[in-house]
């Protein structure tokens, strides 16, 4: 009897099919099927297979056979593909597909003309917030696929842009979606604690899916902040706010504890929607004060939230402008003694450094070739100049070379239009 495992990876059945958790975060479906006909093609003869205690066994005791099954497994894993979380197929990008990780939101970098770079593994989460701004999440309406960028192509053009960008950055997780359902996030971390120009190393993070080995080890990783969205402090409440019935509050709240054991600070990232948890501030504030959030860095990071053309508006959400909020923020400091609610960049180190050179200009006329789907329906991806573009509104290909017209290029992310 031969009893397949591969690393980081464990099997389940999953009726016609073995299922293949890869990295708790991936998994791909093979039909057993198919399974069955490559080995009979390749030895000559049937074989029985199953799935027991998360390995894949098969009752034959040729070992030829395992080294074929796993080549197999591994060679055809990369098409099948889909995240655990959303159900969507997810387009694994790495440096033999040559795709730019510039000038694209979903995945890559992302640089504001300042000390911190945005850096986006994947996309993708397993929550669906009543407020998202990108409509993300299990219950998204819009979005058709996920991305995952491998860790090694990623931290490479990371070097890239600290060539430009100079020493004491700050490298920040974040994404459309939750950055630690990323494959590789403690890989990220430590690759990027490596890099001489990294200062600081933060993400932005839901908590949910955090556990009390993957805090240890991001910790040990050199993982300086976590700003945590936290939303409620009432179980049903962030429920309704999260967008999920089996949001468990108790398990974000034992995450944010063994995070501020384990030396991580801690930021309390509320979005704030009045009309649903305005109510909550104070009690949200002497939690960030009581768990002991905010030892380098601000305690709490109050949001308002403001209503986006391609994201979730709640109705009952009151918009309340920024003048007003910000007011409300300095009545809560002089009530609660929590200073600072009104923030700066500075609260964070941060300072204006030079914009990476643009690649295009709006308004101009490029050729490009189409290298991969877009996220939304009549959108792909086009590459040129080294720089990803977001073509919209295009039945373009992939392969195909199109004309398009730059409309926007702002923090050097590129859209565009056919011409």
């Amino acid at each position: 009897m031969i009893e397949l495992r591969l690393p980081h990876s464990r099997f389940e059945e999953n009726g016609e099919n073995v299922r293949l958790i890869w990295r708790e975060s991936l998994y791909a479906d093979f039909k057993k099927a198919d399974l069955k006909r490559a080995i009979k093609k390749r030895f000559g003869y049937s074989v029985d297979l199953e799935v027991r205690e998360d390995a894949l066994l098969l009752d034959s005791n040729v070992g030829e056979l395992e080294k074929f099954l796993a080549f197999f497994i591994q060679s055809n894993l990369g098409g099948l593909l889909h995240n655990r979380y959303t159900k969507r197929p997810v387009l694994y990008i790495h440096e033999g597909l040559d795709v730019p990780l510039l000038g694209y939101n979903a995945f890559g970098l992302i640089d504001r003309g300042t000390n911190l770079i945005q850096v986006r593994g994947s996309s993708g989460c397993n929550l669906s917030c009543v407020f998202c701004s990108v409509d993300e999440g299990p219950y998204s309406r819009t979005r058709r696929l996920d991305y995952v960028v491998d860790v090694d192509y990623l931290l490479k053009w990371f070097d890239r842009v600290a060539e430009v960008k100079g020493e004491g950055l700050e490298a920040h997780l974040d994404g459309q979606g939750e950055p630690l359902i990323y494959p590789f996030a403690v890989e990220l971390v430590q690759g990027l604690r490596e890099r001489e120009s990294v200062s600081v190393i933060s993400v932005q993070t839901n908590a949910t899916t955090l556990t009390d080995k993957e805090v240890e080890e991001l910790a040990e990783a050199g993982l300086d902040r976590a700003n945590v969205s936290l939303h409620s402090l009432d179980p049903e409440k962030a429920k309704i706010l999260f967008g999920r019935k089996d949001y468990d509050l108790e398990h974000v709240l034992d995450m944010i504890e063994a995070m501020v054991n384990s030396g991580i600070d801690v930021l309390i990232a509320p979005v704030i929607v009045f009309g649903l948890n305005d109510d909550e501030a104070e009690t949200i504030i002497e939690y960030a004060r009581r768990v002991g959030a905010g030892r380098r860095w601000p305690a709490v990071a109050f949001q308002n939230y403001i209503p986006y053309k391609f994201g979730r508006n709640p109705t009952i959400a009151k918009l309340v402008p920024f003048k007003e909020f910000y007011a409300w923020l300095r009545s809560l400091e002089e009530k609660t003694g929590m200073r600072p609610l009104v923030l700066k960049p500075s609260h964070f180190g941060m300072e204006r450094r030079r914009f990476i050179p643009l690649a295009f200009r709006p308004g101009e006329v490029v050729k490009a070739e189409v290298v991969l789907p877009g996220r939304i329906k009549g959108e792909m991806l086009a590459k040129a100049r080294d720089r990803l573009i977001e073509v919209i509104n295009t039945d373009a290909e992939v392969g195909d070379l199109i004309k398009v017209k730059i409309v926007r290029t702002r923090h050097g992310i590129y859209v565009g239009t056919p011409v």
